[in-house]
């Protein structure tokens, strides 16, 4: 019952921000405003007050890159060499499907659910995960795009993955909070407890914004592919992701938060990169919204698969 009783409180409010939408109780449209508080305020104080208080020394775990990082790209790489060389799709829409697999909603959903669940600890290797979706996955994408055919100009890319890189809350607070350890620095009271405040909110206006925005309407279109990739992003990458964390040894706090990184769903940065290049559109839309609908059940089954290690983690 322990599971279950920290893990149902979660999914209760995701489902209570979908019924607030569903009966009309709270705007649809009010799920943008949440959504970019969280991502824009909440999260980066959150990713700031864990990264600048945690000592240097545990701030980079390669066991739980590799578990992590080596499980996205590798299951990037088998979609895209799948459907490059089966399908023979060309590099741009091989690189969408793979993307669409691999790239992983770290920061708005894994993030907060683990913090609701472990606490504070469990920031941390959300937030390595997070620097490695936006520090190399994002990257890897645009470079790609730019080089296949028909690609629009270097100008376009290079703008898209400065931005993305450069102005990222989640990036800058984690860098910041880096530089503030590494300095030695001590994080005053007053400024921690300001941080704390916002941190606070993140958990609440994440997962009631993904209830709310939540709809049906998005999968309809390229239901069999988009459903092949659902069961990649949600299923076979967890699994290979927990087998490298296995294999390294990983402690059990971080080989939850890497299987849990790596079962959200597809990140909505996709459909922002399949829009700019206007590649596989309807596909990333359907990928995002299906590895969103799905994953409420999905991550729920990969929380209780998890349980004997929860018992083990402080």
């Amino acid at each position: 019952m322990q599971v279950v009783d920290l893990v149902l409180p979660v999914f209760a409010v995701i489902v209570t921000g979908w019924l607030a939408g569903q009966l009309g109780y709270i705007s649809r449209s009010l799920a943008d405003g949440l959504v970019h508080f969280a991502y824009n305020v909440a999260m980066p104080a959150l990713l700031f007050v864990t990264v600048a208080q945690e000592p240097a020394r545990n701030l980079l775990e390669w066991r739980f890159l590799l578990a992590f990082g080596g499980g996205s790209l590798l299951c990037f790489v088998l979609v895209f060499m799948a459907v490059r060389i089966a399908w023979t799709r060309d590099l741009g829409s091989s690189t969408m499907y793979g993307m669409a697999a691999a790239m992983t909603n770290t920061g708005f959903v894994a993030l907060p659910i683990l913090h609701a669940i472990y606490g504070q600890p469990a920031v941390l290797p959300a937030a390595i995960a997070t620097v490695f979706v936006a520090a190399v996955m994002f990257p890897a994408t645009v470079i790609l795009l730019e080089v296949g055919p028909g690609r629009r100009g270097p100008p376009a890319g290079i703008r898209l993955l400065a931005k993305q890189i450069v102005l990222n809350p989640m990036m800058l607070s984690t860098l910041l909070g880096l530089a503030w350890t590494i300095g030695g620095l001590t994080l005053p009271p007053p400024l921690a407890a300001y941080m704390n405040i916002f941190a606070g909110a993140l958990t609440p206006c994440a997962l009631f914004a993904i209830g709310l925005s939540l709809s049906l309407d998005g999968v309809r279109s390229n239901l069999a592919a988009s459903a092949a990739l659902a069961a990649v992003k949600l299923v076979i990458m967890p699994l290979v992701v927990y087998g490298l964390c296995v294999a390294s040894g990983l402690n059990p706090l971080y080989t939850i938060a890497a299987v849990i990184c790596a079962a959200v769903p597809t990140a909505k940065t996709m459909y922002i990169l399949a829009g700019e290049y206007k590649v596989e559109e309807p596909l990333v839309a359907a990928t995002v919204s299906m590895t969103t609908l799905l994953s409420v059940v999905t991550l729920l089954g990969w929380l209780y698969a998890l349980s004997g290690l929860s018992a083990r983690v402080g």
